[in-house]
């Protein structure tokens, strides 16, 4: 089934969001992330989905919305993806304690939710 880019941003929203709600509310900090392999199995899920729904965001959706750095989302998903062994969890934990937050702002005016 192929889903629009509003599909599509709707899904990455929910789950960054969902994600961002795990870390708050287990007030999970870096170390846990360089630490704690289940926790570092619970994030990478939905960064995989988060990355190849950007993947398959039309370039027109994302040339319209080029505030969101796309690529580098993508390009994450990816090295997760086919370098799992090769993961630098204090990129990864950057991203998920700093940069998460900043990509729901984003979303949010994109999936309507001021």
């Amino acid at each position: 089934m192929k889903h629009s880019d509003q599909q599509r941003v709707q899904k990455i929203y929910e789950k960054a969001v969902e994600l961002n709600e795990y870390i708050v509310r287990h007030q999970v900090k870096k170390e846990d992330l360089l630490t704690e392999k289940p926790l570092q199995w619970l994030v990478t899920t939905p960064l995989y989905n988060i990355g190849e729904n950007v993947y398959h965001l039309s370039n027109e959706y994302k040339s319209a919305h080029n505030e969101v750095q796309w690529a580098m989302i993508a390009g994450l998903r990816h090295r997760l993806v086919h370098d799992y062994d090769g993961t630098n969890w204090n990129i990864i934990a950057d991203v998920v304690l700093e940069e998460l937050p900043v990509l729901i702002e984003q979303l949010k005016k994109m999936v309507g939710n001021k």
